[in-house]
């Protein structure tokens, strides 16, 4: 899925070091982050965000990751609708683990 409306970066775009002013937020389920998530990330569940938007900074660039890209396109839809600066991973977690990128 690549709406090209929703803002996207792909994962050569990301540093592989994260810096410090980066918030990834993980949009996965509970069982889905607990198998394996970026450290250092933030994990609200899609059905989750409305209620917790506000734990979000609107300023902070936020990337937003799920398993392949689908939930994370509509939430960050829904974040640039409401203000926040924030892109869509795509690829997800999938395509940050098929790369060797580091998981805990």
């Amino acid at each position: 899925m690549n709406d090209s409306s929703v803002p996207t970066v792909t994962l050569d775009a990301v540093p592989e070091a994260l810096p410090a002013d980066l918030v990834v937020l993980d949009v996965r389920e509970v069982h889905e982050w607990e198998a394996g998530h970026i450290d250092g990330a933030v994990h609200i569940p899609l059905g989750g965000l409305a209620d917790r938007r506000g734990e979000l900074d609107t300023q902070t660039q936020t990337v937003v990751v799920c398993h392949l890209g689908g939930r994370s396109a509509r939430a960050t839809a829904y974040l640039v609708h409401n203000g926040f600066n924030a892109v869509n991973l795509d690829g997800g977690m999938e395509g940050w683990e098929t790369a060797g990128r580091p998981m805990v």
